[in-house]
């Protein structure tokens, strides 16, 4: 049964994905990278309290939070 994630989840999964792609696509750098890693520990914040609240567990929630953010960064299938 699919888990039903708040919208804020999966945003700051999408400006985690963002910050990520912006960060990996330079020369690395302390003062780059420090916003991929910030997005990464609210979002792994806002998943554990999630799960928490809910009962879930983490690691389904976190599974569920990506797959969702990610799956409304892809591309339509082409056909």
């Amino acid at each position: 049964m699919p888990i039903e994630l708040p919208e804020h989840l999966v945003q700051l999964q999408r400006e985690a994905d963002m910050a990520r792609q912006q960060a990996t696509t330079r020369d690395y750098s302390a003062e780059g990278w420090k916003p991929w890693l910030d997005a990464v520990e609210t979002v792994q914040a806002a998943v554990a309290a999630y799960a928490k609240e809910t009962g879930t567990p983490r690691h389904e929630v976190e599974q569920a939070v990506k797959a969702a953010a990610r799956a409304d960064a892809a591309p339509p299938p082409e056909g």
